[in-house]
């Protein structure tokens, strides 16, 4: 129950109602009104009545709802706090924290334990979320929306997204497009459900034989197939969609994930020959590119060929996941078909969150923070680097993105993950992102996958030196 211990309350709260039995009639002063009050507290977090992280009432708003003594309340809330039950702090107030007894385990409530240090890939630094910026672009959005903005409108989304999606791509990625090509979804998975509502027939989809497996969950999920494709140091054997029948491949080029490597130059060129073709499509999954740390970052591969790729980008790894903002660029002759797949109307992303994300990118906000994250990730990584070196390991890919991969002697995936699992540490496996139907040819090496950009900048030193003790207690310094 230790992690508990690490929840803040979930909003500073001045009144609230809490409903407590105290079983018997009290009166201010009466004898046993502060032990009823700390078993009828007790029993409250026991049950999960009163759930981790929620903010109790001040002790004189507790106090004057149950007819006690301010003191009684407060005498009570400082004995729990010392008992692990609740947590205090001045002038945040006191919550609960489910850490000072038979407390029911987050897991049986539904709620996901939160780990002492959070490795896991996928998500950027959300403590330096830039809240300031965000919050005048939305002030400056909302001002100077016209009216019709809070009516469902193009189904493509907002224009002032859309241009202001087009404008930065262009310049910063090398895309060729124009606002009429860009569509707005609620993050890359959903623009990839949309795309295979497009494709959707009896031919499966070509996917990297090591990729992210929530694609192939949602693929799945919606009756189509994937099917792998080799990949090597060059990136995906691209070489092998000649031997298959699909109507499309979804690739990440520029970065491979999880693997680290870009996409040769030759293979660049020979995917987009086979598109042409074939009548197929290429989806470029560009969800780093943004984070190159040795030079300039590989262009997108949509610009090789505009009529045959469809290019995915969001704001998950550059701001955070939840604003659920992402965007594609289509080939002209696949607007139409991903609009009637996406439903029609633009109702998966607000309006409010579309017109602030322009004025974010308009105002030179967005390219500030990417230039400012960037210098902060590359540290990070670096100093991951160096306090990897005395490591039995191997350290994979690109000096780029978000996420690290190690390459582990054979066998040994298994036991970093469960030790790390004991040691409070959140990481990832990369068998878990081997396509099941990979073939023999496919290497098998074991690993972990390191998101160095996760942790808050605070916290970082400390989860490094966890992640070295658990690769110390499974044997691996050299």
């Amino acid at each position: 129950m230790g992690s508990w211990a690490n929840l803040e309350p979930k909003a500073p709260v001045h009144s609230r109602d809490l409903h407590l039995d105290l079983r018997e009639a009290i009166t201010p002063g009466a004898r046993g009104a502060r032990d009823l009050l700390l078993t009828a507290l007790r029993d409250a977090v026991r049950s999960g009545r009163l759930a981790a992280g929620t903010m109790l009432p001040p002790s004189r708003s507790l106090a004057a709802d149950l007819g006690l003594a301010r003191n009684t309340v407060a005498e009570a809330y400082a004995e729990l706090v010392a008992e692990g039950w609740l947590a205090s702090r001045q002038g945040a107030g006191t919550w609960v924290v489910n850490n000072g007894g038979p407390a029911v385990p987050a897991r049986s409530r539904g709620v996901r334990a939160v780990p002492t240090h959070n490795l896991m890939p996928g998500s950027p630094d959300v403590s330096e979320f830039p809240r300031s910026e965000w919050i005048a672009s939305t002030r400056r959005a909302l001002t100077n929306a016209p009216t019709e903005a809070l009516r469902m409108g193009d189904p493509r989304g907002r224009p002032e997204l859309r241009e202001a999606v087009a404008e930065y791509l262009t310049r910063a990625r090398g895309v060729r497009t124009s606002a009429d090509a860009v569509v707005i979804c609620a993050g890359t998975r959903h623009g990839v459900e949309i795309l295979t509502r497009a494709f959707r027939g009896d031919r499966p989809i070509a996917v990297e034989a090591y990729g992210l497996f929530i694609f192939r969950d949602a693929i799945a999920a919606l009756g189509m197939a994937t099917t792998p494709i080799g990949v090597d140091q060059d990136g995906a054997c691209v070489a092998d969609l000649d031997n298959l029948d699909v109507p499309a491949a979804l690739l990440t080029p520029a970065h491979h994930s999880p693997l680290g490597m870009p996409m040769s130059p030759s293979r660049r060129t020979a995917v987009v020959e086979w598109a042409q073709r074939t009548d197929g499509y290429v989806i470029d999954d560009d969800y780093d590119g943004e984070f190159r740390y040795d030079r300039q970052p590989v262009g997108a591969l949509q610009a090789l060929c505009p009529d045959r790729v469809a290019y995915l980008g969001s704001a998950s790894k550059s701001l955070s996941p939840v604003l659920r903002l992402g965007w594609m660029v289509l080939p002209s002759d696949l607007v139409e078909p991903v609009l009637d797949a996406a439903g029609g109307d633009q109702f998966y992303v607000n309006a409010i969150a579309q017109l602030t994300m322009a004025d974010f990118i308009t105002s030179g906000s967005y390219d500030k923070h990417i230039r400012r994250m960037r210098i902060r990730y590359r540290h990070r990584r670096d100093r991951l680097v160096d306090a990897l070196a005395p490591f039995d390991i191997g350290i994979s890919g690109l000096n780029a993105g978000l996420n690290m991969l190690l390459t582990l002697p054979d066998g040994a995936e298994h036991e970093v993950l469960q030790r790390a699992g004991e040691a409070g540490i959140a990481l990832q496996g990369l068998s878990i992102m081997r396509h099941p139907l990979a073939g023999p040819e496919v290497a098998r090496p074991d690993g972990i996958i390191i998101g160095f950009g996760t942790p808050a900048e605070h916290g970082f030193a400390a989860a490094v030196d966890a992640l070295c003790n658990v690769l110390r207690s499974s044997g691996l310094a050299r």
